[in-house]
Parts: structure tokens; C-alpha cells; sequence
């Protein structure tokens, strides 16, 4: 613990992959909500090349005028020296001694998408000593890997889609037969199928495919986000989120109520410029579902944190069928923390509101230990 009476929190945002810039508006969020009478905040910022950066103050963290926020490289570069009993950021100006900017008692990697999602900032964390919020390394990396995520929920007896994965390998010397997979999917008869990066978010390099022909094309797209790409069978079904808290005190992890994405305008899905830009989507928070799917959804989502271990927070993404099956999509370690976006919203509605969702974020984190859990 810092030797100051407040804690001090580092938020890192940015980084290195498509969702740079959403990570921005969540740090700019969360660093509003924080108590500063209990915690000292540490900005900072990693450009779109890997550098860390002391942020300047006059960063625009939000989207204005439809312009997205970006950090860039200029500034000190920061250091997080591996020492599990020295947690002091060091701050390297060119030609200059290293100095010690701050002790870190606990970091808030607001990071979306590879090189902070994943497991990778998880990891160098773990690698300093330093406490952080959220899932640890294996957890991360599952849930950001679309295609494992999938086969760790089937191992449990969790309800997933049918899905085909195309590995890079796999697609410059089997397109055919990877090609021949998909259209297994459905494609052939006219169920459309999702063309996915299995390792982005934000809707990032997502495509709705209905015609063969224009399925390589997609696949292309995804993999300029990531070469591994996971496609999707189009499920018909209400899109449903919940999110998932760790207990508190060792006890059972906990849900909120679930949100509906109810969507306008003329999307063929729920892709960035719905989530981001345009403002034409909702949530329905309860979604209009009788109290036991409620209930269930609920039960579910805790089902799939807990099958990845994960640890502080989570999205889970589901459908809901005509039929009343619970189906999952995805799992998000970090999900979007504006104020307006779904993970905040639906714990509102539970009970947390924003400032307290990120003191408990915060307090859990602390509470936990370092290294193997």
C-alpha cells in the first residue's frame, strides 16, 4: 500500500488494438466516476505503436462530433519495473535518469480487444506483483478467443451456436474445404452466417454473409483484424446481456438483470456505428421476459464466468429463441464502461450505480492476492 492515505489507482487505456479508441472513452468515463477523496488516479495511456505514455491533460477522452479520441506517442515513456516489491511506475525521458513517478496499488486495465484483453497486460501484471481488476491471464485470453471460448462453454454443457473456425494455416491452404465447413452452416440453403475476427470486439471486421460468393470477401475482412476467424450461424433470436460481478467476500459470483438491445434505423445487426456512432439502439432493462427466464439468464451467465474463471467483471452475451432457448454468443472480460454503455446500465438497474460499480471494482481487486489464485 502506497504510504499516502489514498490509494492510487493507475487507469491504463488506449493500446494497441481496433477498440483503441472505445478504450479511450471508457477510461475518460471511469476516471470521472472515481471517489478522488479515496483514490489517487495515475493516467495513463498507450499509443496505437506499444508506447506507454503520461497522457496530456487536455486528452479528449470521449467522441465528439463523431471524431474518435486517440493517444498518441508523445510524452514521457513509462516503465513497470518487475519487481514484485517495487511498484513504481518509472518514467524515462530521452537522455535523461529514470525516475519513479508512482507506487501502483492497484491498476484498472481498461484495455478492449488483443494486447490488453487478452491476457497479455494481465500477465505483465502478474510478472510486477501488481494488483489489478478483472480477469487474470487464462481467463482473458479464453475470453477473448472466440473459437476457445466456444469449446470451454461446450465442455461444461453450456449452449452454444454452430460455428466453424478457420485458422490462418487452414485458410490459405484448405480454403476449399474450410469453405466447404461453412456452407454446412447453412449458407447453402440461405441462413446467413456472421464472418467474425476471433480476437476483436466492438464489432470490429464483423460481416453478414447471405451469398457464398461474397464469403471470401468477408473472410478477408476479418482476418485484416486477426488471422484467426470464427463464423457463426445465424441464430434467429432477441440479443440479451447480463452482466456478472464477482462475489464479494469469497461468495458466489452475481448477476444483474439482463438488457435487451432493441435496435433501429436500418442495421442489418448490432455492428460499431449502432453501438458507437449513430445512437439508433436501445436497451430494455429488464427486457420484457416472463420472472423464471429472468431467472435463468441470470443462472446462466454466472455459469459461463464462473466455466472460465473469470474474476472481477464480465459481459455475457446470449440469444433468446422463439422456442425459449437460452443460446450464448460471447463473453467479454472488459466490456464497455461509459456510463451509457450496457454493463454499467444493467447494474443501475440492479442497485449499483456507476461510481459504486467502479469502488467495487476497485476494492475487489485489492482484496485479492498476487500472483497463482
Amino acid at each position: 500500500m502506497s504510504q499516502v492515505s489514498r490509494i492510487r489507482v493507475a487507469v491504463v487505456f488506449g493500446g494497441r488494438s481496433s477498440e483503441h479508441a472505445i478504450s479511450c472513452v471508457t477510461a475518460g468515463a471511469v476516471m470521472a466516476a472515481i471517489d478522488r477523496d479515496r483514490y489517487d488516479v495515475v493516467p495513463i495511456g498507450i499509443a496505437r505503436d506499444g508506447r506507454w505514455v503520461l497522457p496530456p491533460a487536455d486528452l479528449t477522452l470521449a467522441i465528439e462530433d463523431g471524431r474518435l479520441p486517440e493517444v498518441t506517442g508523445s510524452g514521457g515513456v513509462l516503465a513497470l519495473p518487475f519487481d514484485p516489491d517495487s511498484r513504481g511506475l518509472m518514467v524515462v525521458q530521452p537522455g535523461e535518469i529514470p525516475e519513479t513517478l508512482a507506487e501502483v496499488d492497484v491498476v484498472l486495465p481498461l484495455l478492449h480487444g488483443p494486447y490488453g484483453e487478452d491476457g497479455t497486460i494481465q500477465g505483465l501484471l502478474d510478472l510486477a506483483g501488481v494488483r489489478y481488476v478483472g480477469a487474470g491471464v487464462l481467463a482473458s485470453a479464453v475470453g477473448m478467443d472466440k473459437g476457445y471460448m466456444k469449446l470451454v462453454w461446450q465442455a461444461r454443457g453450456l449452449p452454444v451456436g454452430p460455428y466453424v473456425l478457420v485458422g490462418d494455416r487452414e485458410w490459405r491452404r484448405e480454403r476449399k474445404r474450410k469453405i466447404d465447413e461453412i456452407k454446412e452452416l447453412g449458407l447453402a440453403d440461405g441462413t446467413p452466417v456472421f464472418v467474425k475476427p476471433a480476437r476483436a470486439g466492438s464489432s470490429m471486421g464483423i460481416t453478414r454473409v447471405t451469398d457464398e460468393a461474397d464469403l471470401e470477401a468477408a473472410v478477408d475482412a476479418a482476418r485484416e483484424h486477426d488471422p484467426k476467424v470464427v463464423v457463426e450461424a445465424a441464430i434467429e433470436g432477441r440479443e440479451i446481456e447480463c452482466g456478472v460481478l464477482q462475489g464479494e467476500d469469497d461468495g458466489p459470483a452475481e448477476a444483474s438483470l439482463p438488457a435487451e438491445i432493441v435496435m433501429a434505423g436500418e442495421h442489418d445487426f448490432y455492428d460499431f456505428e449502432t453501438k458507437y456512432i449513430d445512437g439508433s439502439t436501445g436497451l430494455a432493462i429488464p427486457p420484457d421476459l416472463p420472472p423464471a427466464e429472468i431467472e435463468e439468464v441470470r443462472r446462466v451467465a454466472v455459469q459461463a464466468f464462473e466455466a472460465l474463471d473469470c474474476e472481477g467483471l464480465a459481459r455475457v452475451d446470449f440469444f433468446h429463441t422463439p422456442d425459449g432457448r437460452w443460446i450464448l454468443n460471447e463473453i467479454n472480460t472488459m466490456p464497455g464502461f461509459t456510463p451509457t454503455s450496457a454493463f454499467p446500465q444493467m447494474w443501475a438497474a440492479t442497485g449499483l450505480d456507476y461510481p459504486a460499480l467502479v469502488d467495487r471494482l476497485i476494492q475487489t481487486a485489492l482484496k485479492r492476492s498476487t500472483g497463482l489464485r
